[in-house]
């Protein structure tokens, strides 16, 4: 007979206990009034190093999704902006600015939960889900999106060479 005590099943059951803690966050939320319902835990060594949630009701801030306040307040924390050494636990499958701040802080893994088209009545349209999937063909966007060019395109170009000297990447 196998034994079904396999690092799959270790595995398995880790992601789990952390995507629930998750998910209670995101209730948590919502009980209080903060936020749609989502939310997010930032792991290191089996440890949870923060566990956030949507907070875009009670900030008025339209960016501050479950995702992105974990990574700021892990980076807080941990007083640090590579989070390489960490796991994103996300109650649903992040939107692009939150998969974006997932990229931004290295962290190692996400593990979400609900699918996006589940979040669909919270404001995640199709047009993210396809962002992210890569499966939309192009949509444009309800702004206008230019590339500004003359001198204020040769200023903004010249903050990076600038600038490069102060930062060890």
């Amino acid at each position: 007979m196998e034994d079904h005590t396999t690092a799959d099943n270790i595995v398995q059951n880790r992601d789990d206990i952390f995507l629930t803690k998750a998910v209670e966050e995101a209730y948590k939320g919502v009980d209080c009034g903060d936020g749609r319902p989502f939310g997010a835990v930032v792991v290191r060594n089996d440890e949870i190093i923060v566990s956030c949630h949507n907070m875009v009701l009670k900030h008025t801030d339209p960016t501050a999704h479950a995702e992105v306040t974990a990574v700021r307040e892990a980076c807080k924390k941990l007083n640090r902006i590579d989070l390489s050494d960490c796991e994103m636990y996300a109650s649903c499958e992040p939107c692009a600015m939150c998969f974006t701040a997932i990229q931004l802080s290295r962290i190692k893994r996400l593990v979400y939960g609900a699918k996006a088209e589940a979040a669909i009545p919270f404001g995640f349209n199709q047009f993210i889900s396809d962002a992210i999937r890569g499966t939309g063909f192009y949509q444009k966007a309800s702004l206008e999106i230019k590339k500004a060019d003359g001198n204020g395109a040769i200023i903004a170009e010249q903050v990076f060479e600038n600038t490069k000297a102060k930062f060890s990447m």
